[in-house]
């Protein structure tokens, strides 16, 4: 028997999937089956551009739940607690900065599933994440950029995100 994939996150990434997944099922699902029948009413289905995008949307839905109720079964939400105090982990806030003197950067660790790394959540799995990963602040750690090149930053404060 194959083994399922993990994925690892925070309470707060997993209870975000588990919003999203509740409002797909409660509200779009029935949005979607309603404009389904109204466009069944508009008479041919082969030259009915609202029915095959209500469908196409549906297919789309009903995709992103499967994907979410997969990710919530088998989701392992990681405990920063219990990690060494200034160690880099999931669900740590890790604040940098570009040696010698770039500007200070904040970045919360967390799993692929709830990457956004606009809002300062990168992934574990990202080049900066696994390079970040297991340091201590203090630590000078190189980061792999595009075409060969690297940036070496030094870790300024570790701490468990909010």
């Amino acid at each position: 028997m194959a083994e399922e994939k993990t994925y690892p996150m925070t309470a707060e990434g997993l209870a975000k999937l588990q919003a999203e997944l509740d409002d797909l099922i409660t509200n779009k699902r029935p949005a979607i089956t309603s404009r389904i029948q109204e466009a069944r009413s508009f008479g041919d289905l082969s030259e009915n551009s609202e029915y095959q995008s209500a469908k196409d949307e549906q297919a789309f839905v009903e995709g992103r739940v499967k994907q979410l109720q997969q990710m919530i079964q088998f989701a392992q939400v990681i405990d920063a607690s219990s990690a060494s105090k200034n160690v880099v982990t999931l669900g740590k806030k890790i604040s940098f900065k570009e040696v010698p003197d770039g500007d200070e950067e904040t970045y919360t660790i967390v799993g692929s599933a709830e990457s956004d790394p606009l809002s300062g959540k990168i992934s574990n799995d990202s080049p900066m994440g696994k390079a970040l990963l297991d340091h201590k602040t203090g630590d000078k750690v190189e980061i792999p950029l595009p075409e060969n090149h690297s940036v070496t930053v030094e870790i300024l404060h570790v701490s468990k995100a909010k």
